[in-house]
């Protein structure tokens, strides 16, 4: 029988110093991770006792490695690539990717986009996790994520912009077409305000009537985007959304825009995904679909 691999460490102190060693920094590794600093340095304090060789140099601001860590970097690196080279050529029919979003983005952007994706890229398993917290890279597999704000979301990840945030009223054309569409602020008052979590009403109503307060009469507040746009659908009242969300339901006749203005917020979509020596070229993939939906937004 062969002898096995006796002195191997194992497989997750391994990967831990990878990350370790690229960042050169425990609390931007136990972020890529998803881990704590200290679970993360219990690792490699682990890792170097059974060694019985120092990997790092811990020096007042970060890490460094010592010439034995360098080299074993380097080996480790290529060792981990290769292991990962392996286990894809395993299934090459069907490739999955993970991608988080939040659900109205889910529903509103990117659920009526999937059919194109689907044609375009049969080998391709996209799995969507539509969640309003902040999903974890490492812990729950996600691959890339679509975040909404301003950067940096975090150590270890890289960020690239996916959509500027455009802010418009919309309202049923029934609605309008019974009530008429306000020209001036107490006109606005007639209307049922619609809100989401964004809260956008006090910045809009401030640029379109300057001086005046926010509508505060008649409002029905949601928990999601999505369904303050269902509501303006049905006729009830009035909603802020991003015009990405509304573009297509303008343009069928379900929603009417109410204004010509627009509210232009510093925050904007992003698209979010783990700073990693080596990037699967799925990952690109996916990207670069992403981006180019969004350039017809």
């Amino acid at each position: 029988m062969p002898p096995g691999f006796p002195a191997l460490p194992s497989l997750n102190a391994l990967r831990m110093f990878e990350v370790v060693a690229r960042h050169l920094n425990f609390r931007l590794a136990a972020e890529e991770l998803g881990l704590t600093q200290a679970a993360v340095a219990q690792q490699i304090r682990g890792l170097e006792a059974s060694l019985g060789v120092r990997l790092f140099e811990r020096l007042p601001r970060g890490l460094g490695l010592t010439d034995a860590g360098r080299g074993y970097s380097v080996s480790i690196r290529s060792a981990l690539a290769m292991i990962d080279e392996a286990t894809r050529l395993l299934r090459p029919q069907s490739e999955q990717l993970t991608i988080s979003v939040t659900p109205s983005f889910a529903s509103r952007w990117l659920m009526p986009r999937l059919g194109d994706f689907a044609e375009h890229y049969p080998q391709i398993d996209l799995r969507l996790l539509a969640t309003d917290r902040l999903s974890h890279f490492h812990t729950e597999g996600v691959d890339i994520a679509v975040r909404y704000g301003q950067p940096p979301f975090g150590g270890g990840l890289n960020t690239e912009l996916l959509m500027e945030q455009r802010v418009v009223a919309v309202a049923s054309p029934a609605l309008l077409a019974q009530k008429g569409t306000p020209q001036t602020f107490e006109a606005l008052q007639g209307f049922v305000a619609l809100h989401d979590a964004h809260h956008y009403w006090p910045l809009f109503v401030a640029a379109l009537f300057p001086g005046h307060p926010s509508p505060s009469a008649r409002n029905l507040r949601f928990n999601q985007t999505s369904l303050a746009i269902e509501a303006a659908i049905g006729g009830q009242g009035i909603a802020l959304a991003s015009h990405a969300f509304v573009k297509e339901d303008i343009a069928a006749g379900r929603l009417a825009q109410v204004f010509t203005q627009e509210l232009r917020l510093d925050k904007a979509f992003y698209l979010v995904w783990p700073r990693k020596a080596r990037q699967s070229p799925l990952l690109q993939v996916v990207k670069e679909w992403l981006k180019e939906q969004a350039a017809d937004s």
